[in-house]
């Protein structure tokens, strides 16, 4: 086991969502690449599932208070607040209980509604709000529907990405 490799992706696991604080667009995506490859570096480094779970679900409630924080003088600033709420009871739900089907039933709404709104106000500072409102039945549309197929692929149908787009192209 590389504890070295494994200990460095941890730290970044935590380091990362510091740095949505500051800099909510170039650190809230930086940190959705690493939650998206972290599992596929941690668990051929000899991380075993369980503790996995446990330190990516860890790292993903750390992200959340990132967000929230980074939000707080943001327009949409209550609704992250009731997103960081709902995700943060099924977070509690899956260490209680250790079943990621909570996982699809508290969706992680708030990720996705952050990077779009991060990304609104990094490109047009000046329009986010106009932007928002203008575009919001769509963005909301995007989020729930990515959401839920993200939540059921990855916890319910527990289907391996890398495996999925492998296949698709082989």
């Amino acid at each position: 086991m590389n504890w070295i490799a494994i200990g460095l992706v941890v730290i970044a696991k935590f380091v990362v969502p510091l740095l949505i604080i500051p800099f909510p667009f170039a650190a809230g995506w930086a940190n959705f690449v690493l939650d998206t490859v972290d599992g596929d570096l941690l668990i051929p480094l000899g991380l075993d599932d369980g503790p996995y779970q446990l330190i990516d679900k860890g790292a993903d409630w750390f992200t959340y208070i990132g967000m929230l924080f980074a939000a707080r003088q943001w327009k949409i600033s209550r609704t992250v607040v009731v997103l960081f709420v709902f995700r943060s009871v099924g977070q509690l739900l899956f260490f209680i209980t250790g079943e990621e089907i909570v996982f699809f039933l508290f969706p992680n709404f708030l990720e996705p509604l952050f990077l779009i709104y991060a990304t609104i106000r990094h490109f047009k500072p000046d329009d986010v709000v106009d932007i928002y409102m203008r575009h919001r039945v769509g963005i909301w549309v995007f989020v729930v529907l990515y959401k839920l197929q993200d939540e059921w692929v990855t916890h319910v149908g527990n289907i391996d990405r890398t495996e999925l787009i492998t296949d698709l192209f082989s």
